[in-house]
């Protein structure tokens, strides 16, 4: 009998998919085709650009080029992050891009599953694969935007990543400060605009954790590397970051 009951969430859950499947058939979330499984056709898939060797070894800029070893971008040579490496899995082109806007700024959380399985990704590359975190830790929205948007993205993409790995989140950080929009800003206007936008949440311990910084997508690094100094002042032992998509 006990078996027989803690059968029964999965039980409704199962019916509850297939009750779904009958009134809203499963198709592309890209182009609408008639889908049996997943969330994308295969000729949608093929449109995401993957992030593959030659990268920079910190933050995975492309190197367009040949290249027999691994580097780092010119970029990352002159500067000292704070984060040990930024990993994306797809580059911020194409049937991706388009997703994450959706995903961010049209409120299609759906979109979150499809953007959670690219961001798994990320967990075959050397640099995450090398050591198991101990938590996920979402950059964080200030309260006004997150209001605005109805939902944080990267919370929502730990929340996927969670369920699929076991690892816990650690919602560590919170945005004291509203920021300008960072897209016409260079790097150096970038870190500026940042200065103290974030801090450790009350009640959080990061001490001697190994975290993995989570965002949806990376362009210069710098919101991550402004969180990964708050997280590394405050004892964690080390901070990767993933992304979805570098830009």
């Amino acid at each position: 009998m006990e078996r027989f009951a803690q059968q029964i969430p999965r039980f409704l859950k199962s019916a509850a998919a297939t009750a779904s499947g009958l009134f809203f058939p499963r198709v592309c979330v890209s182009c609408r085709a008639d889908l049996d499984d997943g969330w994308l056709c295969d000729d949608c898939a093929r449109g995401a650009w993957r992030i593959v060797p030659p990268r920079c070894e910190r933050c995975s800029h492309v190197f367009d080029g040949e290249i027999d070893q691994k580097f780092v971008c010119p970029n990352c040579a002159q500067h000292d992050f704070y984060f040990d490496c930024a990993v994306a899995a797809c580059q911020a082109r194409g049937i991706v891009r388009d997703l994450i806007l959706r995903f961010k700024y049209h409120r299609q959380e759906y979109l979150r599953r499809q953007l959670g399985e690219w961001l798994m990704e990320t967990f075959q590359d050397e640099r995450i694969k090398c050591k198991k975190p101990d938590a996920f830790v979402p950059v964080p929205l200030f309260h006004r935007r997150r209001r605005e948007r109805g939902y944080n993205q990267a919370e929502l993409l730990c929340e996927v990543l969670a369920e699929k790995t076991e690892i816990p989140i650690l919602r560590a950080l919170r945005r004291v400060r509203h920021t300008q929009t960072q897209t016409a800003f260079d790097r150096a206007e970038r870190m500026e605009n940042l200065r103290n936008a974030f801090q450790i949440r009350k009640g959080s311990n990061v001490r001697s954790l190994h975290l993995l910084l989570v965002d949806d997508v990376l362009t210069t690094g710098s919101t991550l590397d402004e969180c990964a100094r708050v997280l590394r002042n405050a004892g964690a032992a080390s901070v990767r970051a993933i992304c979805v998509a570098r830009g």
